[in-house]
């Protein structure tokens, strides 16, 4: 804490010296996490010197003894002890990135996130037969040269954020910074070329804003008085222009939230993005930007992101370098379709100390199911025929799963409901042996070969947001062995949504690019809803196809 103190004052030495002293009493502790601290704070006071492979130095050591306190816990515990080490792989990247070796600063931001998502894939998925153990991603974190196959492979450009917290904060036992100083940003093209982008965000300061915040606003599209009062927050922000698109042909009503985030996001990249609208981008996040309606960003002209380009996420490109391989080869992606919609709602306690109560029906949904299942010439399960022990059955054999019902976000979180592991849960239909509610736990005890999973019900896409990524129902499915899936961001409305599946079907039946037929879907479904409110809340995570 002294040595903190001097290196605010600007007495480099002084303050090197005393992280010295200080890393030299945990070593003698022999406590890895005190060391590491340590060593991350001395890293900092090198970085302030301006002695950066000195810095960089003591972050790479301090990564080693982190890596020491990982084997042997459980997902949940190597989620929990990440989140507190998030501060250190971050610091690394700002040394880098002062060092001018931006590639390596990529290097440690993939170094730095899901790790504990990629160690559960890789045992997962793996170490099922040699064949597969064959194939196993190395153990070691990406090298930029597998960066450049990730891109290749995918024949997609990559977009990765990193967010460096008000360089403040330095460590002080938080996880945590109030604000950010500035986002770094990666962009890897199809043939291999890496350009990183860095964007100032000191400006948010002025009206006390974040990029939460500002996250906040642009999923904020009703018109209750609190979304008013969050647009009139932003409203004045000083964003410096950037130059944009030409405008649309169509006018679109504009959103002072999904423009500010443009203008943040997309405006600094925009000359690396792909000229052709069907080639794919791929938004790697982090933190609250995983829950950024990409496809709803907007120009200053008004025009929204996916009337420009086609749109992917993954929460890491590791996990992209493993849903590549969980594609399979030999049926159709229409072969075994399981199709979803309202079931008999469950009774369901969502807060501790409250009774149960029961979920509403969905009748859209069930409309929704039914139309998909025609379409595909099939069957939907609906009301009492969709029962947890009856859907539990059939997903192992599905090629396809789309789920119209109740996606329950926080279930599992409450104090009542804990040891479920992850949170979210998908409502079925209860039987006497059954609740009706397919936990995220439960999914990840499975073993599915389907290649696609659509989860049409609210904020399927959401979960706690930790160093690791979104932890919820995406993560569940693709660690039981999904290479795609498409989830929500918010709550969906019903008729929107219900034309925007069934056209996304209808145009998968042409074209098996799952990506362009989501555009495909989004762009039709905006003639009739304009609101980004009921179209743009879908974002298809994983592989295109």
């Amino acid at each position: 804490s002294l040595a903190l103190v001097y290196e605010d004052g600007k007495d480099f030495d002084r303050a090197i010296d005393l992280h010295r002293q200080s890393q030299a009493i945990a070593q003698t502790l022999s406590n890895p996490e005190l060391q590491a601290r340590s060593l991350n704070n001395l890293g900092h006071a090198l970085l302030s010197a301006g002695k950066l492979p000195a810095a960089a130095a003591q972050l790479r050591a301090a990564f080693q003894l982190l890596d020491t306190l990982r084997p042997d816990l459980s997902d949940t515990y190597r989620v929990s002890i990440f989140d507190t080490q998030v501060h250190t792989y971050n610091l690394l990247q700002q040394i880098l990135i002062a060092d001018n070796q931006p590639e390596a600063a990529l290097e440690a931001s993939e170094q730095g996130r899901a790790r504990a998502f990629v160690e559960l894939l890789a045992r997962r998925q793996f170490t099922e037969s040699s064949a597969k153990a064959a194939a196993k991603p190395s153990e070691t974190a990406l090298s930029i040269d597998r960066i450049r196959q990730i891109a290749k492979a995918q024949n997609a450009t990559l977009v990765e954020y990193a967010i460096v917290p008000d360089d403040d904060f330095k460590f002080r036992g938080k996880q945590r910074a109030k604000r950010e100083e500035a986002l770094l940003i990666w962009v890897v093209t199809p043939t291999g070329k890496v350009t990183f982008r860095r964007v100032d965000l000191k400006p948010l300061w002025k009206q006390n804003l974040n990029l939460k915040s500002l996250v906040d606003t642009a999923r904020c599209l009703d018109g209750s008085s609190v979304c008013e009062a969050l647009r009139q927050a932003v409203q004045g922000l000083d964003v410096e222009p950037q130059p944009t698109d030409p405008p649309s042909a169509t006018v679109n009503q504009t959103n002072p939230g999904l423009q500010k985030l443009h203008q943040l996001l997309i405006a600094p990249i925009a000359d690396l993005l792909p000229a052709d609208p069907s080639d794919r981008v791929i938004f790697i996040p982090q933190d609250s930007l995983f829950l950024v309606p990409f496809a709803a960003l907007q120009t200053e002209s008004g025009q929204y992101l996916i009337e420009q380009h086609t749109l992917l996420t993954a929460p890491a490109l590791q996990v992209l370098e493993i849903t590549h391989t969980l594609k399979r080869s030999g049926f159709h992606l229409f072969d075994a379709a399981l199709i979803v919609g309202n079931p008999t709602m469950p009774e369901v306690v969502l807060r501790a100390g409250k009774p149960a109560v029961a979920l509403p029906p969905l009748m859209g949904s069930e409309a929704e199911a039914e139309a998909i299942a025609k379409l595909l010439q099939t069957t939907a399960l609906i009301g009492a025929a969709a029962t947890e022990t009856q859907i539990m059955q059939k997903l192992p054999q599905a090629t396809l799963v789309h789920l119209a019902t109740h996606g329950l976000l926080e279930y599992g979180t409450e104090p009542l409901l804990q040891g479920l592991g992850v949170p979210g849960a998908i409502a079925l239909a209860p039987t006497g042996d059954n609740d009706g509610l397919l936990t995220a736990n439960e999914i990840l005890k499975l073993r599915l070969q389907a290649e696609l999973i659509v989860l049409s019900a609210c904020d399927t896409g959401q979960g706690r947001i930790t160093g690791d990524g979104v932890i919820g129902l995406s993560r569940a499915f693709i660690s039981a062995g999904v290479p795609s899936l498409v989830v929500s961001l918010w709550a969906v409305p019903d008729a929107p949504t219900a034309a925007l599946m069934t056209q996304f079907y209808r145009s998968l039946q042409q074209n098996p690019d799952r990506a362009i037929a989501l555009r495909q879907a989004m762009q039709a479904t905006l003639k009739d809803y304009p609101n980004p409110l009921d179209w743009a809340a879908f974002t298809l995570i994983g592989e295109a196809k």
